[in-house]
């Protein structure tokens, strides 16, 4: 069976150290969509690492860790990742497989990328430049590259065919860079990807599932960024939900068990887009600073607010999610009152509906207080010694979402989550 994990916000929930928790008990830990614009942050030996396509069970020595065909791979980014885990003395070519039908990102995707951000002006959606929608254009338009292409001779023809295209949109665009250097990573990378395990990854992860091996799929943002179902048009470029799994690496829905939904104690964003319950005063500013709430791909300061019920409740009926994961329970550590957002007011009215277009409502939080438990937590091991207070706020969560929290991350090593 294949379990997933997957983020119930709009990113950033902390995925990469549940899945570096929960990776011991797999076999296979499997990326099924996203692209370099996720960055998963994970702390090996002390040191603090972010992978952006690297599955987060790369530390596991005996896992295998897979690149499904729903990701969008940029060899550049993979190559320098790849450098930096061989400095734990980790051997990618043992224990990481790519799917042949993964999607490349090129230099041109990029350029592509940039080019239609600065069109947009004041409302640009807050791309991370990385080339990963229009990798995914590509991909819906049939002219993409694969990891696949790369064993054919033809691979170079086709590249420059490609490429001749993509600079026919830009001309148009009037965008002028030189993307020579670029070019040149790309091409030493795309050398480098040629030495690693190329597989047909449907059979590859079917046949495992087949033997009785444990397949864990990771996630990358959040189900609020979904392309069908989240804040459109600020949201990426892949389906982040548990639909997402079985696009992304080739598996039955039958096969899905549990869905592992992960989510902060209160909530962020990156970048443009709808939030209802965004801080901009210095509650905001102080959850900013001891969440130290900065993109891990892009270093942007992450806009900061409460937990959002009403988004939170839709994405974990839209995923069928089993359990709900919270993480950084502990920067709520020192707040003396907590909200939690537990209706939407649109035009006069209360609803507790994520509406079809958030952008066309002046959406304002209906709002219940909580008291805080001011306590340190974050060296609190076992549930019954979790403050009272801290416990009646997961309950009401609880409740009021339908799903249970099975576990609490009370700050970010490895051993700091409490088993509910």
């Amino acid at each position: 069976m294949v379990d997933a994990i997957l983020g119930l916000q709009w990113g950033d929930e902390g995925k990469g150290k549940i899945v570096d928790y929960f990776a011991p008990q797999y076999d296979i830990i499997a990326r099924f969509q996203g692209g370099p614009n996720a960055g998963h942050t994970l702390y090996v030996e002390g040191k603090k690492v972010v992978l952006h396509q690297i599955p987060s069970g790369v530390f596991h020595p005996h896992t295998i860790n897979l690149i499904g065909n729903g990701v969008v791979l940029d060899p550049v980014t993979l190559k320098r990742e790849c450098e930096t885990v061989a400095g734990f003395g980790v051997d990618v070519r043992k224990n990481m497989f790519i799917s042949h039908r993964t999607h490349l990102i090129l230099p041109t995707h990029r350029a592509l990328d940039k080019a239609s951000e600065l069109q947009k002006g004041n409302d640009k959606i807050g791309s991370t430049l990385k080339g990963i929608g229009p990798a995914y254009m590509d991909k819906t338009g049939r002219n993409g590259l694969r990891v696949g292409d790369l064993l054919d001779k033809n691979f170079t023809t086709s590249y420059i065919r490609l490429r001749l295209k993509h600079q026919r949109m830009l001309d148009s665009m009037g965008f002028q860079e030189d993307i020579t250097p670029w070019e040149e990573e790309f091409f030493d990378a795309i050398e480098f990807l040629r030495s690693l395990n190329v597989v047909n990854g449907e059979y590859f992860i079917n046949e495992s599932i087949v033997a009785g091996k444990k397949v864990l799929a990771e996630g990358a943002q959040g189900s609020m960024l979904d392309i069908d179902f989240g804040t459109f048009p600020f949201v990426t470029s892949s389906n982040t939900t548990t639909s997402g799994v079985c696009n992304g690496l080739g598996v039955a829905p039958q096969k899905i068990r549990d869905v592992m939904g992960v989510t902060k104690a209160y909530c962020t964003r990156v970048g443009s887009g709808p939030f209802p319950t965004e801080l901009h005063d210095a509650v905001g500013e102080e959850l900013r600073k001891l969440g130290n709430e900065f993109g891990a791909t892009t270093g942007r300061p992450r806009r900061c607010g409460w937990i959002d019920l009403i988004a939170l409740k839709y994405a974990c009926m839209i995923n069928g999610v089993t359990k709900v994961i919270m993480t950084k329970a502990d920067v709520l550590d020192k707040f003396e009152t907590l909200e939690v957002c537990t209706a939407y007011k649109i035009d006069g009215k209360e609803s507790e509906y994520v509406p079809f277009q958030m952008t066309r409502h002046q959406i304002e939080p209906v709002l219940r207080s909580f008291q805080g438990w001011i306590t340190d937590t974050t060296e609190v091991k076992n549930h019954a010694d979790l403050p009272v207070k801290m416990k009646e706020y997961v309950d009401y969560i609880n409740k009021f979402i339908g799903v249970d929290v099975s576990h609490i991350s009370n700050g970010p090593g490895r051993d700091q989550i409490v088993i509910v």
